[in-house]
């Protein structure tokens, strides 16, 4: 699956991807760009948009021609805080469908 991975990402997030082709939006030269602009670059050449930005799908009419938005809810953007999410972000793109919008969530202490 090809996935963009948001401005608010850290770079090397990309290597916790493993099986996919996920670059960075800085990469693609695609930042600085507005929510709506950023989907509609997206839209033709990736699967899966994964990001930070809680408000995007308030923001934005995301639709199935779109790409799949993730968004990530971790404490921090770093990589610390990002890395246990990598299973489920995993698990979650062999199912995931041009328009949908999901949360992935910290696993759940007990």
């Amino acid at each position: 699956m090809r996935i963009p991975l948001d401005e608010n990402m850290p770079h090397d997030f990309r290597h916790y991807l493993p099986g996919h082709d996920a670059r960075t939006v800085d990469y693609m030269r695609w930042k600085g760009r507005k929510n709506g602009e950023l989907l509609a670059l997206a839209r033709d050449e990736f699967d899966a948009l994964i990001t930070l930005d809680k408000d995007m799908p308030y923001q934005q009419n995301i639709t199935p021609p779109d790409v799949a938005v993730m968004i990530l809810v971790a404490r921090t953007s770093s990589i610390e805080s990002l890395r246990p999410l990598a299973p489920q972000i995993l698990d979650r793109l062999r199912t995931i469908r041009r328009g949908e919008v999901v949360h992935i969530c910290p696993p759940q202490v007990e």
